[in-house]
């Protein structure tokens, strides 16, 4: 079984912003990078997934908050990257493959650091086109 991922966008719906209204990925990332993806995902009705720096592997169907997070060193303690890890890893163990869809020109080193630990049976493939969604 086969799952997208891409990683969060800084670029969120503003309205949004300071409410405590819950909603799902599609509604709060606003990049076009990440609408394209999510929008094809579900185009070519794929399983997919947001990596959030907050909530760690976010699917399409669950809601959540407004929030803002800098992937850096200063807000990414060694405690949250564990988290996250083990989140990664606990979400996503029913696939075997992990396909994951980002731009090498704005790769941050967490999403590098977190592929690079992650565990699990699966077969980890990392690509920069949404054509190869299928």
């Amino acid at each position: 079984m086969r799952i997208y991922i891409t990683h969060c966008s800084a670029t969120k719906n503003i309205k949004l912003k300071n409410t405590r209204i819950k909603v799902f990925p599609d509604k709060l990332y606003t990049a076009i990078p990440t609408q394209r993806f999510m929008n094809k995902c579900k185009t070519m009705g794929v399983d997919w997934a947001i990596f959030s720096d907050k909530y760690g592997i976010w699917f399409p169907n669950i809601k959540h908050t407004w929030y803002e997070k800098n992937p850096s060193a200063i807000t990414i303690t060694d405690q949250h990257f564990s988290w996250l890890l083990n989140d990664f890893n606990k979400k996503l163990q029913a696939y075997n493959e992990i396909w994951f869809y980002y731009n090498p020109g704005r790769f941050h080193r967490l999403y590098k650091s977190l592929l690079r630990k992650v565990k699990g049976e699966w077969k980890l493939k990392k690509f920069t086109h949404i054509k190869n969604i299928v």
